[in-house]
């Protein structure tokens, strides 16, 4: 018996912080962000999840508005097949206050 395929789902990570404030620490939120959304997602590797390589960081934008360069970017991206899913440390960190 032939082993089951699993689905590869390939993994896009957006972070966004809304104030240049910290943004030119070495480690900063957007890094936070990340670090915790790869963790995860190699945490679900055992269900395909593969991350891309691709980085998309929003510094000091707004989440009250859909205008930033880095969410657009993805979500071309995403429109494109390049990625299925983006995992989230919170839907609020994504959206703001849309």
């Amino acid at each position: 018996m032939k082993p089951t395929e699993r689905k590869v789902f390939r993994c896009a990570i957006y972070t966004r912080k809304s104030t240049e404030h910290n943004l030119d620490l070495e480690f900063n939120s957007l890094d936070a962000q990340r670090e915790a959304c790869e963790a995860y997602i190699k945490s679900q590797a055992h269900e395909g999840w593969r991350l891309i390589p691709d980085h998309y960081d929003d510094g000091a934008f707004s989440g009250a508005s859909l205008d930033r360069p880095a969410l657009q970017k993805l979500l071309a991206d995403v429109r494109a097949g390049k990625a299925e899913t983006c995992p989230a440390r919170s839907a609020w960190r994504q959206a703001g206050h849309l």
